[in-house]
């Protein structure tokens, strides 16, 4: 059963399982868990997703109940009037605070046609501020020990990846990430604390309702997984 955190006549919010997809993916055609299909099932009629999370994030997903909510909800994204807040556990020890102004290119999924000319670099911000930092005496990289902190990120634009992207482009790659993280210390959290997902976990969204403008202020508490490493690590 998926952990329902909203729901009203028009919209459904859920706390999505990391490795979850949230639909079917031709990169991942031996899947047969969607959480659009679960939630389905879940509660007997259709949804529609507002916005996505990749697969390895948990955290807020917001679905509308019916096509013009859908509508309307996705011209809050559209608008950048909705706020959103991650949590996510990465290499090294960041400044305390600060913001990544970086534009990222448009990336495609391997099904999806290209332009013949590739368009201009989008342009992506993302906030952070430093929560923790730990130094664990493992040698896992060229040092006699390892730091780790732990970030809370405001994206300010909706790019493919940008939270991962940004902090890959700062040099504080989230651990767990495959694709954008470093894999010594991917494979040192797997050993030492049994981490077997990315670290990176949207833990609120801020939107006016499409229906009452009223804001909805939507919370996901971190699962046991994510919770258990911060605790093992100290940086809980």
């Amino acid at each position: 059963m998926l952990d329902i955190l909203y729901r009203d006549e028009h919209l459904i919010a859920i706390n999505k399982p990391a490795k979850l997809l949230v639909h079917r993916s031709e990169i991942d055609r031996h899947e047969t868990r969607f959480a659009i299909q679960l939630l389905r099932d879940q509660i007997g009629r259709m949804v529609w997703p507002v916005h996505r999370l990749d697969r390895g994030t948990s955290g807020v997903l917001l679905f509308a109940l019916d096509r013009d909510t859908l509508a309307l909800a996705g011209q809050a994204f559209e608008r950048n009037e909705v706020e959103k807040e991650y949590l996510a556990v990465v290499r090294g020890w960041p400044e305390a605070q600060g913001v990544i102004d970086h534009p990222l290119t448009r990336q495609y999924d391997p099904y999806e046609s290209r332009p013949e000319e590739e368009p201009a670099p989008q342009e992506a911000c993302t906030r952070f501020e430093r929560l923790a930092t730990v130094e664990l005496p493992f040698a896992v990289d060229r040092y006699p020990a390892s730091r780790y902190a732990l970030l809370r990120l405001f994206p300010e634009t909706g790019r493919r990846h940008q939270i991962r992207r940004h902090l890959k482009h700062i040099a504080h790659p989230i651990i767990g990430d495959a694709t954008h993280g470093k894999g010594v210390h991917n494979r040192f959290f797997t050993t030492q604390f049994g981490s077997e997902r990315m670290l990176l976990a949207c833990t609120h969204l801020r939107l006016p309702h499409p229906l009452t403008q009223h804001t909805l202020d939507l919370e996901a508490p971190l699962d046991p997984a994510f919770s258990a490493v911060l605790a093992q690590t100290g940086l809980a």
